[in-house]
């Protein structure tokens, strides 16, 4: 069955896509009765990865699907006894297990800061203790694939980017990656999954290797040309790159869609290249490079004649950050059970590491220009605040409330990011403008 967003609900069992020592908690909760307790955890990053000045929130889509999908067979369920894992209260528990809460989070391309309630997780103990690695595994990967994504859109300045790091990463993260870069403004990837699962759009060219299958360059240009028309892309710089252009353009003509260089000094064969085939006459043949992309790379070749980028390596490993260093806390907790006990803020004290307790409400103001002033939170019930809340249901009673269309991830993603200033879009090493506060320290906020 095919979700709005291109996802399915009939995923796998992600039950044991989790560490031991949810388990470990869940068996002694059970044992002493806190897991019939309600509870509010909350996923939020202290901190950006070093330099960077905003992150952007990715994969909640898919995991609201990994979430209807945590359910424990009985295979799985056996296997835990016999390690030991599970006793016969926790067995049963886990062959019953349906999370039955509610989710709350920032929508799924949102941009955060410091301290932003980016996920809100409300339940017994128990059923959401056990969510904690499914969370931040998707959360983390997905997000700093996509705070990378978005800051290469911006050095790309409008034009086209390709996510092409498939071979780079392992196989399921390679489609979460291309889904992530899609969701931060990429235009299509490389990876046929994403595109079968999700609706990412997809394209390819021909790695060297099919140059090499064939007697000499001409007649693997020949080749392509034949099964896919003169728009199609050929790689040039197998063996001399100049040599490379005109025997592309010989073959196919002025009207060969673009040729791909994945070597050399970008800048200059860039410039070389575009005159190369404007003398041609191949005017309007694109230029696609491709080489171990980031967001400075791309930046420096601003006023190379590329039309295309193809990102991989860097990319897929968040551009130097793989983590978004999310963390998933307890912040409020019942001293007995049922859904009337009043709930208890909690918090970790522990230096550099200390969180804030209570469940949170967060806002994001923007003045008249329409960019983000500050980002506030309220600790408690929500209360009149300036600003557009930035969390939104998502799971309620254990049923999906919120499932948005890849598209419509994308277009809030883009409105949301141009609620930055230039400052906080800057790609030089800098600090968060922004950061998540109390309400109580609004004189004391950004501006």
């Amino acid at each position: 069955m095919t979700r709005s967003d291109g996802g399915t609900d009939t995923l796998p069992s992600t039950a044991l896509l989790t560490d031991h020592y949810e388990l470990t908690m869940l068996r002694a909760a059970l044992a002493d009765g806190t897991a019939h307790h309600q509870a509010v955890f909350e996923a939020f990053a202290r901190r950006l990865p070093a330099g960077r000045r905003y992150g952007v929130v990715a994969g909640l889509g898919r995991l609201v699907d990994a979430i209807q999908a945590f359910r424990f067979t009985d295979a799985h369920v056996a296997w835990l006894e016999e390690q030991g894992i599970a006793d016969a209260r926790t067995a049963a528990y886990l062959r019953d297990y349906r999370f039955t809460g509610q989710v709350d989070a920032y929508r799924e391309g949102e941009i955060y800061f410091p301290g932003s309630p980016v996920l809100t997780v409300t339940g017994t103990f128990a059923e959401c203790v056990v969510l904690e690695t499914l969370v931040l595994s998707v959360l983390n990967h997905d997000s700093a694939v996509a705070s990378a994504a978005a800051r290469m859109v911006t050095a790309a300045r409008g034009r086209t980017l390709l996510e092409m790091g498939s071979r780079r990463t392992g196989e399921a993260s390679a489609v979460a990656a291309a889904r992530a870069a899609y969701v931060a403004g990429f235009d299509a990837t490389s990876n046929l999954e994403a595109g079968f699962r999700y609706g990412v759009p997809t394209r390819g060219t021909a790695a060297h290797a099919f140059t090499l299958a064939h007697t000499d360059e001409r007649a693997a240009f020949a080749s392509q040309v034949a099964a896919l028309g003169t728009g199609t892309t050929l790689l040039v710089d197998t063996y001399d790159t100049p040599t490379g252009i005109e025997n592309a353009v010989a073959v196919a003509g002025p009207a060969l869609g673009a040729i791909r260089i994945d070597s050399g000094d970008l800048a200059t064969e860039a410039h070389a290249a575009r005159a190369r085939l404007d003398a041609l006459g191949a005017t309007s043949t694109r230029i696609a490079v491709t080489s171990d992309l980031d967001e400075h790379t791309i930046d420096a070749l601003a006023d190379a004649p590329v039309d295309v980028y193809g990102a991989g390596t860097r990319l897929v490993g968040g551009s130097g950050h793989p983590t978004a260093g999310m963390v998933y806390k307890l912040v409020a907790v019942a001293d007995r059970p049922g859904a009337d006990a009043p709930l208890r803020p909690v918090a970790k004290t522990a230096a550099g590491k200390a969180s804030t307790g209570g469940r949170k409400t967060a806002y994001r103001e923007l003045d008249a220009r329409g960019r983000a002033v500050r980002e506030t939170v309220v600790v408690g019930p929500p209360t009149d605040v300036p600003g557009r809340a930035l969390q939104v249901a998502v799971i309620r009673d254990g049923h999906v409330v919120h499932a948005p269309t890849l598209d419509e991830v994308r277009a809030h993603h883009r409105g949301a990011k141009a609620e930055l200033l230039p400052a906080d879009l800057d790609l030089t090493d800098g600090t968060p403008r922004l950061a998540a506060q109390p309400a109580a320290d609004l004189a004391g906020s950004a501006a």
